[in-house]
């Protein structure tokens, strides 16, 4: 593995199997939250943007998964707090999505941006809206979240919370 943000080998190169395991034992780290020893591995060499088949990265992995403590000790390594996923995903719209307000917090702190947007313009706030996540909304809103941001399709996270029938985001968001 090299130091890129993208663990795919040199174009031609078989990955050897036993470097593959490796790395698959690094991901579980980071699904696990196992703040420790992804800091040792890290300090070993391991890349801190490390990046799995689908482009998720480890600190897309601790977000996912609500990891706080591990979340942390990456961006403290040198983790992109906004390394998009092969699906245009970043970290902050993964914990908005899941609930994880101290995931959130946690990547705000360390310089995500607020918005997240998606390659469709979806925002973290759009995404917390969508599943009435208000704690997470007054958090985003409270870092300079754009309430009245829109997608690529126009809608706001007025529009999202109103399809997903998400009554409480859209009354914080008509107070907005």
């Amino acid at each position: 593995m090299t130091n890129s943000a993208d663990s795919s080998p040199p174009s031609g190169q078989a990955i050897d199997p036993q470097l593959l395991e490796l790395a698959q034992q690094v991901f579980d780290l980071a699904r696990r939250g196992d703040a420790a020893m992804l800091a040792a591995v890290i300090e070993k060499g391991v890349p801190p943007n490390l990046r799995n088949e689908n482009g998720d990265s480890l600190l897309m992995l601790a977000s996912y998964h609500g990891h706080v403590d591990a979340v942390r000790t990456l961006l403290e390594r040198g983790a992109d707090p906004d390394l998009r996923n092969n699906n245009g995903q970043t970290p902050i719209a993964g914990a908005a999505f899941k609930g994880f307000e101290g995931v959130v917090d946690t990547l705000l702190a360390h310089g995500a941006d607020v918005e997240g947007a998606s390659p469709d313009g979806r925002t973290a706030l759009m995404v917390a809206a969508m599943f009435n996540r208000t704690a997470i909304m007054d958090l985003l809103i409270a870092h300079g979240a754009k309430p009245d941001a829109r997608d690529a399709a126009g809608a706001s996270a007025l529009d999202a919370a109103g399809r997903m029938g998400a009554a409480d985001a859209q009354a914080k968001l008509r107070d907005a």
